[in-house]
């Protein structure tokens, strides 16, 4: 027996075949979908990368408690528990996010693992002279676009690139190993997350080969995560830069399957291939992820499973499954239990005959929206007030993705616990902070089956409140802190009722979070406004204040200076809350601080000194 997952990140499902995509240029995954069950209601839960890392790891969400970490010390490890029952365990990745500050504790659950560098930014090849980038539709010149930009340098050809090396080293592992038994493989890469570097084979596709540096006008393969301020051109330029990396991505995935047919491992050997999330590439007017509601094409993943056990192929399965049954399904197929704190379910009875293990799916980002669904409807459910509050992260590990927790940040922690699902172990439970705030957008519910494409948010009493009892459901079976239940004004315990609903008191926000934005161009080019950059403007006294009052997410120094590049416009089109009416207000404040002091005026402003001075 052995087991191979081949997974993706930032893997769209609508961009794929099997899933209806037209267009597309991925023979290997419509080859994929005759010998395996596909999966039409597979969803994430815990966002976005790591977190759905976790996930596989313990077969459990952690969104309510904790943002993007490390694996606890009390956690539960799928890889781990296999080494330790007799099963050899082996990660090949490119996914630079597991030797990062919040990731680091991850591949050393496996016996062994090989790491391939150069995506996004990994902090690899080092000049000390800055390169020349080449301009781009993003906004941004941070030190991961120029780090990307000198990473790229050394994958010039197809055979150099992180990702065909890391499929080379799984392939190996399956070569060098093909006759042994009880084996668990992961290749795991990191594409096709953006930016969209690929090669002009692919390109070819869908960019009538042009190379990427002559594509006229900007480039186009690393959208920021906002609003899409580009027109309907550049939009086909960056799904295209997708598309065609999501190709090269079919490639790979090709030499996979010829392996389990060169070695004969379709007999006793399961393959499963899934992601960790899509990706907003225009849909909903919005680039990206998590700073926005988990549309459907972010959350609702594509799935395939080959079991030999039951040699299902072909067959389309449409119970609601997530990514927290994937570990329990490795322990299935191996023979090895789960633990009594795993809360996902092996597949294999949904390979076979469909069989159902869930009425609902829970998931979401930490501090954002909690949301469910059955399938068929999706309840996103907003904090109820402005505040987002209370919001706690609960963890030993107290790290961010590439960085530790502040002792800013630490000042008021609390040494709390145990959790139920902390083996006796306390936590600290430290304040939290997000990007953004969901209730800008409001709470939403949507019938898939209706409105597929998620356009026409619903007012139905009866529904949200059937919904809302299957969310407070599985928030309690998660052992969600009762912070969580009050961010989002729900009980506890007890029953859920109609003065417990949402989605109507909030249409507001969700009506005003659909408006769009002025054009950049609306606002005067004044010395002081809202198209100069934040940073700036906290440098002027009477800026500051100014920008503290309307935008009140600035007073966080963190992220004030994360953001210190953007202006006040293009923080409106990153997250949503600040309205046109915000901006309009802020920028003649701001224009009246900059107006130059006529000689009236400075005689007034004199006489008034002197008045004081008396």
């Amino acid at each position: 027996m052995r087991a191979i997952m081949v997974m993706f990140d930032t893997l769209n499902r609508r961009f794929l075949p099997p899933y209806g995509a037209e267009g597309i240029h991925a023979p290997n995954f419509e080859r994929l979908s005759r010998e395996a069950a596909v999966f039409d209601t597979a969803y994430a839960g815990s966002m976005p990368c790591m977190p759905a890392r976790r996930e596989i790891h313990t077969g459990r969400h952690n969104f309510l408690h904790r943002s993007w970490g490390p694996l606890e010390p009390f956690d539960d490890s799928v890889p781990e528990m296999l080494s330790r029952a007799g099963v050899y365990t082996h990660l090949a990745t490119d996914h630079q996010h597991y030797w990062e500050d919040g990731g680091a504790t991850y591949h050393n659950r496996y016996d062994t693992y090989e790491f391939f560098r150069g995506q996004e930014g990994d902090r690899w090849k080092g000049h000390v002279a800055d390169p020349v980038l080449p301009p781009s539709l993003s906004w941004k010149s941070d030190a991961a676009r120029r780090q990307d930009w000198i990473n790229r340098q050394y994958m010039a050809t197809e055979d150099l690139h992180s990702q065909t090396r890391t499929f080379d080293a799984g392939l190996e592992f399956i070569a060098t190993n093909a006759a042994e038994d009880r084996w668990f493989l992961q290749i795991e890469c990191f594409d096709p997350h953006e930016p969209f570097f690929s090669y002009d084979e692919h390109r070819s596709h869908y960019l009538h080969g042009i190379p990427a540096d002559q594509v006229p006008g900007e480039r186009a393969d690393w959208p920021d995560y906002r609003r899409v301020t580009e027109d309907k051109d550049d939009v086909e330029r960056v799904r295209g830069e997708y598309a065609a990396l999501l190709t090269m991505c079919d490639a790979s995935l090709g030499r996979v399957l010829d392996a389990m047919d060169e070695h004969g491992l379709w007999s006793d050997t399961l393959l499963m291939v899934c992601t960790d999330h899509g990706l907003l590439l225009g849909e909903h007017g919005w680039w990206g992820k998590n700073v926005q509601p988990w549309y459907d094409e972010t959350i609702h993943t594509p799935l395939f499973i080959w079991d030999p056990r039951c040699g299902t192929r072909g067959e389309r399965r449409t119970s609601l499954v997530q990514t927290i049954d994937l570990g329990p399904t490795l322990l299935d197929f191996f023979g090895v239990p789960p633990t009594d704190l795993m809360q996902g379910v092996p597949l294999g009875g949904v390979v076979a005959d469909d069989t159902p293990v869930r009425e609902a799916a829970l998931f979401g980002g930490f501090g954002a929206h909690v949301n469910v669904t059955d399938g068929r409807y999706v309840y996103m459910r907003a904090p109820a007030r402005a505040s987002n509050e209370p919001l706690f992260e609960h963890t030993l590990m107290p790290t961010h993705m590439e960085s530790r927790f502040t002792p800013d940040e630490l000042v008021d922690a609390e040494l709390i616990g145990p959790l139920p699902f902390t083996r006796n172990a306390p936590v600290l439970r430290i304040p939290g902070r997000t990007w953004g705030n969901a209730y800008a957008y409001g709470t939403l519910l949507f019938d898939l089956a209706d409105d597929p494409g998620q356009q026409r948010p619903l007012l139905d009493g009866a529904v949200e409140l059937r919904m809302a009892g299957l969310l407070t459901d599985r928030m309690r079976a998660c052992d969600a802190p009762e912070s969580q239940f009050v961010r989002l004004g729900l009980p506890a315990t007890g029953a859920v009722t109609e003065e417990h609903l949402l989605a109507r008191v909030q249409y507001a926000q969700v009506l005003a979070a659909q408006e769009d934005l002025p054009d950049a161009e609306e606002f005067g080019g004044h010395a002081l406004g809202v198209t100069v950059p934040v940073g700036e403007l906290l440098g002027h006294e009477g800026a500051q204040a100014a920008l503290l009052r309307h935008l009140p997410l600035l007073a966080n120094q963190n992220f004030a200076a994360q953001v210190a590049d953007q202006s006040p416009w293009q923080l409106a089109v990153s997250t949503a809350g600040i309205s046109a009416a915000v901006l309009h207000a802020l920028d003649a404040e701001l224009a009246a601080l900059a107006a130059p002091v006529t000689p009236a005026g400075a005689a007034a402003a004199h006489a008034d000194a002197t008045d004081q001075g008396r």
